[in-house]
């Protein structure tokens, strides 16, 4: 397979990669369980410089890393074009009961129970890239 030679990516500034991170509401948080990369659907916003993620994980899975990563895009088919923003940083696991209520009311989940965890990413990088395609036939 090959990729049409009209594609490429730019590279965004930090600030403009947290600025579509806030526009999102979805995502994907990733960390690594026994050597492998383990991807889970999660929603998130971003308060005070903190990225709050909540997640079908259990806790115990992620907390006691020293380091996640939480990816987000927005890539619109067939025409390839879009954004993709990463962030990566230390994580806690939000355990105050207050706290975690607030974020259960205001964050939509996938599931309830233990596989359930809100978690307060502090990044430490973030970087974006735009997905962009060349015009042809400019100025015709």
């Amino acid at each position: 397979m090959t990729v049409p030679a009209d594609r490429h990516l730019v590279e965004v500034s930090g600030t403009e990669a947290l600025w579509l991170l806030e526009g999102s509401g979805q995502g994907r948080l990733v960390y690594v369980r026994r050597d492998l990369a383990v991807v889970r659907p999660a929603t998130h916003v971003m308060e005070y410089g903190r990225l709050i993620v909540r997640s079908p994980v259990q806790a115990a899975a992620v907390s006691g890393r020293a380091l996640l990563t939480y990816q987000v895009d927005e890539i619109r088919a067939p025409a390839g074009t879009g954004w993709t923003v990463t962030a990566h940083g230390p994580a806690d696991v939000i355990a105050d009961p207050d706290e975690a209520a607030h974020y259960r009311r205001t964050l939509p989940g996938w599931a309830h129970g233990p596989h359930d965890t809100l978690l307060r990413l502090h990044p430490q990088s973030v970087s974006g890239f735009r997905l962009a395609r060349t015009v042809t036939g400019a100025g015709r």
